[in-house]
């Protein structure tokens, strides 16, 4: 980090009240002050049992996490989106995650939206400054047209960058539901949110490098809001991904496997069926399941709200 940069942190950080070496993210930690005198094989062992701790730290929020993901999924329900707001790692997190979303659970690519502080250029290079422009995820937010219906993240490791701070401040006046993610204890960004995540993985292996526990632990949160979101919606049946896209040979190829899991068939078989179905996995395992055509086969699964498990529930054993 340049002289530059660390004034303006600095100076983000009085400007906020906050001063930046009492924020947990940024303390020393005991375990790693001797690092460059450790053999190549110690370093790893020293960053290995620190991250060991990560899992733990973000186990102690499942409830907080539950929380957030029944407000996204009631969202996605009724026509409201997903935003991600942050800067940097935090930025960079939101955004691949909002990425991977689309072709895992086929869910269109504007109902997850990942808003990072310097825009895309900022995705492979940093933006210096970008973040502490407050007014930064309000103009964003705006050009995606941010409704009450939506459900707006705000990460920062920190708890205290303007970006996401002005952005959870504005998604609260338009009257959406608003949620923050850092790992520091009463962050700023918390008392801002209506909803708060906060795993407390404590000092950094390198003081003040959050890209490291504060960023894995930020990520595990992330693949929990997602995965257990899109389980709540149907995109899941068993632990399949029914809803995958398959858009090239590998997901084709994956297609089959998971329609011949789920119904005992061969992949050859599964291929047929999808085939018939329009390349729809969950259209071919009601196929399969329930002996009938595609179409049918849709109208089952329209009727349930693309639920699988409900879809092949033969209607005269529903009603004994």
């Amino acid at each position: 980090m340049g002289a530059e940069q660390g004034l303006k942190i600095r100076l983000g950080a009085m400007r906020l009240g906050v001063k930046i070496e009492d924020l947990l993210t940024e303390a020393v930690n005991p375990q790693t002050v001797n690092m460059d005198k450790l053999t190549t094989s110690q370093l790893l062992e020293a960053i290995n049992a620190e991250d060991k701790t990560v899992a733990a730290a973000v186990a102690e929020e499942i409830p907080h996490i539950a929380l957030a993901v029944d407000k996204i999924a009631a969202a996605l329900q009724t026509d409201g989106r997903l935003i991600y707001i942050g800067a940097g790692t935090s930025g960079r997190l939101g955004v691949l995650d909002a990425a991977e979303c689309p072709p895992t659970f086929g869910v269109e690519p504007d109902r997850i939206i990942g808003l990072i502080a310097g825009g895309d250029t900022a995705l492979v290079k940093a933006i210096e400054g970008a973040e502490d422009e407050i007014s930064g995820a309000v103009i964003q937010l705006q050009l995606v047209k941010l409704t009450a219906k939506d459900v707006v993240v705000g990460l920062a490791a920190s708890g205290r960058t303007p970006y996401v701070l002005g952005g959870l401040k504005y998604a609260n006046t338009v009257g959406a539901c608003t949620v923050a993610i850092s790992c520091t204890p009463n962050s700023e960004i918390g008392k801002v949110a209506k909803l708060a995540i906060t795993p407390l993985v404590g000092p950094e292996v390198i003081t003040g490098s959050t890209r490291m526990k504060a960023g894995t632990a930020q990520k595990l949160v992330l693949n929990m809001l997602t995965t257990a979101t899109m389980v709540r919606l149907g995109k899941v049946y068993g632990n399949l991904m029914v809803d995958v896209k398959p858009t090239n040979a590998k997901l084709v190829e994956r297609a089959k496997q998971i329609v011949a899991q789920a119904t005992g068939v061969s992949c050859e078989r599964a291929g047929e069926i999808l085939v018939q179905a329009g390349m729809n996995p969950k259209t071919a395992i009601v196929m399969i399941k329930r002996d009938c055509s595609a179409v049918q086969a849709s109208c089952y699964l329209a009727a349930v709200g693309g639920f699988i498990r409900r879809a092949i529930i033969d209607e005269k054993r529903m009603e004994r």
